[in-house]
């Protein structure tokens, strides 16, 4: 057992190690103590961060899953790393420990086929830039060339296979595929939190053939998203966007049962409206779920949770970045109009309710963030979130998007890489990817 803690300060270490001795000498038998406190792992690990490591990785070949599904322009340029610097941290301790290091990962939708535009060579590149080392590029997954460069692959190597999503196995978690996968590998570190509520070859059926564990970001957003469910500093307020009620209904309905406040903005914002009996004009609307939001009003009100709707909105009459618009009262939407943003009467009371917030967890945008008119409720709620002294968690996804656009990602406490994984853990789902490690 190896114990690693982000701190220089001694006497908090001598702590931790006491506490180790005085509670666990019993069970740990064999154990070190590590402090971090490089320049490089302290841009990645907060101060008082502590890792339990509980596999020898030394020396051993070892294949990670990473999420390196990044934006990319028309050229292939990569127009958002943060995903492949966030992967950093475990794959650097991978090459403290020795490793021959195997990073594997999807990038796109290429539905099993072979699509040059799909290739993770600009990941490979980038990646390159970033440790100052060469990343070995396979020209296949599990073919000639991945299979020949994996076997050459020396300690202190790094390669990465080509999109695993080139082949339909790998989304339908075929067995055989895992199987092929593990077969380059002594180790598998999952580390791509982006793709943990998949249950696919390479984020879970390959731990039927190889000892896995989690890498650091993984454990990061565990903690930070496990704090916030679990253990809250209160009052613990959630912000919820996005379009549709049906993808969000299932964290509602869990929230309820942990939030003081819950905030409700975006496009689902007119479900609740129309299920109140008010008209909508052409705002987005779900018919078929007026009766669940009707039930979430219920259940807030029998939790005594502070449910908050918009009371004002900012419609537009086409679905375009130069439509005309106005702000109007929720109740007041004329027939052919269509809300894109929430309005300043609601900001003001969003705000307002934020400051005395101690964790905050936000996911999905509150407008139609893409157009600059209907990006402001997002970026003020950003803003405030950016001000107040409390834990901000952004749920990656558009939210995410939406922080980064606004040049705020920097002042939030923490940013998933994971939008869909959030989500399904904030509801308490259990996570393929997580689920099948050892060090869950």
């Amino acid at each position: 057992m190896l114990i690693k803690i982000v701190d220089d300060d001694q006497v908090f270490v001598k702590k931790i190690k006491d506490i180790v001795y005085d509670n666990f000498k019993d069970i740990f038998l064999d154990y070190s103590i590590e402090c971090i406190t490089s320049n490089f792992e302290a841009q990645y690990f907060e101060k008082g961060d502590i890792f339990f490591l509980d596999i020898d990785l030394k020396d051993k070949k070892v294949l990670v899953r990473c999420d390196f599904n990044v934006p990319m322009d028309e050229n292939k340029k990569i127009t958002d790393n943060t995903r492949i610097v966030a992967a950093i941290p475990t794959i650097k301790y991978l090459l403290e420990n020795n490793c021959a290091i195997i990073l594997c990962s999807h990038l796109g939708r290429p539905k099993g086929e072979f699509k040059p535009e799909y290739s993770l060579a600009p990941v490979a590149e980038e990646l390159s830039k970033l440790l100052g080392k060469e990343v070995i590029m396979a020209k296949d997954v599990i073919g000639e060339d991945a299979k020949q460069k994996a076997a050459n692959l020396k300690q202190g190597q790094i390669m990465l296979l080509e999109n695993v999503r080139f082949h339909k196995e790998e989304t339908d978690n075929s067995p055989e595929f895992a199987k092929e996968l593990a077969s380059m590998a002594q180790i598998y570190v999952n580390d791509a939190f982006g793709t943990a509520h998949r249950a696919h070859s390479s984020t879970a059926g390959v731990a039927a053939y190889l000892p896995a564990v989690s890498g650091f970001l993984i454990e990061k957003e565990l903690k930070f998203l496990g704090n916030a469910i679990n253990n809250p500093q209160r009052p613990f307020v959630a912000i919820l966007g996005g379009a549709k009620v049906s993808d969000k209904i299932g964290v509602i309905d869990s929230l309820l049962d942990k939030v003081d406040t819950l905030m409700i903005g975006g496009g689902m914002a007119y479900t609740f409206f129309k299920a109140q009996g008010y008209e909508v004009g052409n705002s987005i609307c779900e018919l078929d779920k007026l009766d669940l939001a009707k039930q979430a009003m219920e259940k807030a009100k029998e939790k005594g949770v502070k449910l908050m709707l918009p009371v004002d909105t900012k419609i537009g009459k086409e679905f375009k970045p130069d439509t005309e618009s106005k702000t109007v009262a929720w109740t007041e939407i004329p027939e052919g109009w269509e809300g894109f943003d929430i309005g300043e009467k609601t900001i003001k009371m969003f705000v307002d309710e934020l400051q005395t917030a101690k964790t905050v967890v936000w996911n999905g945008p509150l407008g139609l963030f893409e157009f600059d008119q209907f990006a402001i409720g997002t970026n003020e709620i950003a803003k405030a979130l950016s001000k107040i002294d409390a834990t901000t968690i952004i749920g990656g996804g558009d939210s995410a998007a939406a922080v980064e656009k606004a040049g705020l990602a920097d002042k939030m406490t923490h940013i998933s890489t994971g939008g869909g994984a959030s989500l399904e853990f904030l509801e308490g789902k259990k996570l393929p990817g997580i689920e099948c490690l050892l060090d869950k």
